[in-house]
């Protein structure tokens, strides 16, 4: 009987089993340009199967033999249909053209239409550059750090800080990614602008949770950005001239459908008109920031492509010729894209990353001068793979492999005709990591995404290592030599995501992933600082670790123009780092002494609703979050929230146009006050009046909210016209708020009141840019 049943079984099933498969595979592109298409739709006609482009535009689609009507698109773009009789395995490069969009039907994003919907991402955000560049922004700079700050999950200090702080997570257990290549420092002007040049951009990805298992080494977030390749097709070029800088891409062909070259650069000129105060005291004085980026790519064959990618920051300070500060970041990416065969496809990445600054006084005829150095380097190499087994099927594998180089500081200077030199040890050490991950469709309703990743990290000599008492005092010395390895950590790091499709327009998603840091910023501010130092787990200093879930619930309305979303989230971080009363972070070679480890915890509620389609688009959200500290030696061993710890954040971010030639942006933000200790009484001690403070970050500054406006006038024949010129008027701070940037608490001597003062960084403000692109 069993023998019938398994024969029968067979015989159902053998069409199945004896099936010939092909693979159909290619390259998406924009048709004006030949830049690769991320994330673009390819289904075949008629039937759920399908697949989407990876991040160089990539596809591979292995189906049985037959005819198949497939169906390319990208919302923005027209879509393609290709009939394709699959009797063999095919290799089918496409282009698209940008849609000819009418007035009443405007598009701000590149997705698929019901992505928020069908895709297993749940707490990523993508942000088409387009639509970055339609916020408001403070003196008319366009920023991609200021304009994730206004999605659900986000937190930001205000103005002053272009870091960010992603649900319950320091600034600093961010993975800042520009080309692959870490970004240590992301702030311009101390943080009043980011460095990212919105003309040089492609790409905005923000992984918040179910981060994919290709990506680790931080514990919070990931902010993928990728360069614009180039223009393979002609030459062109945009750029704009604003109220405190301008900027300039150019890109051209190096052989047209073969590759490109792509050249971007930025300046702020304000200290170009110091000399006009005709002011002695500004003699010598500098403030600007600089970007340069370059890119350029080539196809050597089907098979094979090349990519070269670099980024060169500066920021420059200098007051009076008497103190002089500077610093930046530097990074280059070399990669080869190579097709092993129709569903195996292989990225090799070589990275440089360089962040440093220096501080000091100019070279002079005095008793005393002095500069103070630090960096830290980070050269590495990937392989990434992806495997396309089926229609069903996706794996990710690769491994990677990092060098650490961290130099804390190295002081010169002179003293009475004398030359020293103090140095801070150099730290090295090594981060590498395997992992493996499936997409996987079970059936039309259930899909799930699966992985493994396993890190590795291990200090290296030469090196000297405090050891500590139980008062944190220093007990003993160990001295290592050049190349031994010391400590060693390591771990496994599950992910997993899971979708459910109810219908059409909802599903609901649920995630899980572990993550692993292993080098932190020792900040004792809620703002980074260019002087804040970078330091890594070692022998004294566990590595930081995290668990979060989140569960999510996702539903499209009015044919997909309207997207929504609520998700809710809990993380649990241990070995979490914070400082005692009044540490020394800055050139201390006993840094680890200062630290008192613990765990946090965070929890939240994140509500969104998009508007992607016709005249008015844009969207609100609205987050509840908190984030607490439970460290046994502070704040009496009671737990307490974080300084970036704001339970309330609305967003609101629209855009209207009126007509092809003008349009109207408007967004507001509203955040509860930041998490600070005041002073809540004084005693006076030898003469001295020495304050009493509340619990730990027990009160909040006053809560903040800010609307920004700004209006878009173009050219006429704009659509027509082979140089495009259009002119944005903005206000930032529309209505005057003075929004509390910090406390000073000051006694009054007439008086003997202690009072509280107030600083506050900026009012309204007005700019003028034009934009041109031809």
């Amino acid at each position: 009987m069993k023998n019938t049943i398994f024969g029968l079984f067979l015989i159902l099933n053998l069409g199945f089993f004896a099936q010939e498969k092909f693979t159909i595979s290619g390259n998406l592109n924009d048709a004006s340009n030949g830049e690769g298409l991320i994330g673009a739709s390819i289904k075949i006609a008629d039937q759920p199967k399908g697949t989407i482009t990876n991040v160089y535009g990539f596809y591979s689609l292995t189906l049985p033999k037959g005819t198949y009507k497939i169906v390319y698109s990208y919302l923005g773009f027209e879509s393609v249909t290709k009939e394709i009789v699959l009797d063999k395995n095919v290799k089918l490069n496409v282009e698209l053209n940008e849609t000819s969009t009418t007035f009443e039907e405007v598009v701000i994003t590149g997705e698929a239409s019901n992505k928020n919907v069908e895709s297993l991402d749940m707490s990523k955000n993508e942000l088409n550059i387009e639509q970055i560049k339609g916020i408001p922004a403070l003196m008319g700079e366009v920023d991609v750090i200021k304009a994730i700050q206004l999605l659900p999950g986000v937190q930001t200090i205000g103005e002053g800080g272009s870091g960010f702080f992603v649900r319950g997570g320091a600034a600093d257990q961010n993975l800042i990614l520009l080309d692959e290549a870490n970004v240590y420092n992301a702030s311009h002007l101390m943080g009043f602008f980011s460095v990212f040049n919105p003309d040089a951009v492609k790409n905005v990805e923000l992984y918040k949770g179910g981060i994919p298992a290709q990506y680790g080494g931080r514990l919070a977030s990931v902010l993928d950005i990728r360069m614009k390749d180039g223009n393979m097709k002609k030459f062109s070029g945009q750029g704009g001239i604003g109220t405190i800088s301008s900027r300039l891409t150019l890109t051209a062909p190096i052989k047209k459908d073969k590759g490109a070259i792509m050249l971007s650069g930025r300046r702020t000129y304000a200290d170009l008109f110091l000399p006009l105060a005709n002011n002695p005291d500004l003699d010598g004085t500098k403030l600007y920031f600089y970007d340069a980026n370059i890119k350029g790519n080539y196809t050597l064959n089907d098979n094979n492509r090349i990519f070269l990618s670099g980024y060169f920051g500066r920021d420059v300070l200098s007051i009076n010729n008497q103190f002089n500060m500077d610093w930046g970041n530097a990074t280059g990416t070399l990669r080869w894209n190579h097709i092993f065969n129709d569903k195996l496809f292989l990225n090799s990445t070589v990275v440089f990353s360089s962040y440093n600054y220096e501080l000091g006084t100019p070279s002079t005829d005095d008793d005393f001068n002095f500069s103070w150095k630090s960096r830290i380097n980070d050269y590495y190499i990937k392989e990434d793979f992806n495997y396309y087994l089926d229609p069903k099927n996706t794996i990710k594998f690769g491994l990677q492999s990092a060098f650490h180089e961290i130099s804390p500081g190295t002081i010169s200077y002179m003293s009475e005709g004398i030359e020293n030199e103090i140095i801070t040890p150099t730290t090295n050490s090594l981060e590498h990591a395997i992992y493996v991950s499936n997409e996987q469709q079970f059936n039309s309703r259930f899909s799930a995404v699966y992985g493994l990743r396993y890190s590795l990290f291990q200090n290296i000599g030469k090196a000297t290592v405090y050891n500590y008492d139980d008062d944190f005092n220093v007990s003993d010395t160990t001295y290592y030599q050049d190349g031994d390895i010391y400590q060693t950590y390591g771990g496994l790091e599950p992910r997993l995501g899971l979708k459910y499709t109810l219908d059409e327009t909802s599903s609901v998603k649920a995630s899980y992933n572990r993550t692993r840091q292993y080098i932190q910023l020792a900040s004792n501010s809620t703002s980074s600082s260019p002087l804040d130092v970078w330091f890594s787990s070692s022998p004294n200093v566990k590595p930081q670790f995290a668990d979060q879930v989140a569960l999510g619930y996702f539903k499209n309305f009015s044919n997909n123009a309207i997207e929504t979303s609520a998700e809710v989230y809990y993380k649990k971080m241990y070995n979490t780092i914070d400082f005692k009363d009044h540490a020394q972070l800055i050139f201390n070679q006993g840094l680890e002494g200062e630290l008192r480890i613990g765990e946090a915890q965070s929890y939240g509620l994140e509500l969104m609703a998009k508007k992607t389609k016709g005249k008015w688009t844009g969207w609100l959200s609205y987050t509840y979050s908190r984030v607490f500290k439970d460290i046994p030696l502070i704040n009496e061993g009671e737990a307490y929230p974080a300084k970036y710890d704001q339970p309330h954040n609305i967003s609101f971010v629209t855009s209207y146009e009126f007509s092809k030639r003008f349009s109207l942006s408007l967004n507001w933000v509203y955040n509860t006050g930041r998490a600070v200790s005041m002073p809540t009484g004084k005693f006076v001690y030898q003469g001295q009046t020495i304050p009493i403070y509340s619990a730990k970050n027990s009160e909040r500054l006053p809560a903040y909210h800010r609307m920004d406006i700004s209006a878009t006038l173009k050219g006429k024949k704009y659509d027509t016209k082979k140089f495009k010129g259009e002119w944005v008027f903005s206000i930032y701070n529309l209505y005057n708020r003075a929004n509390a940037y910090s406390l000073n608490f000051v006694e009054n001597k007439e008086t003997g009141v202690t009072e509280a003062q107030m600083l506050y960084l900026f009012k309204v403000i007005p700019s003028i840019t034009y934009n041109f692109k031809f």
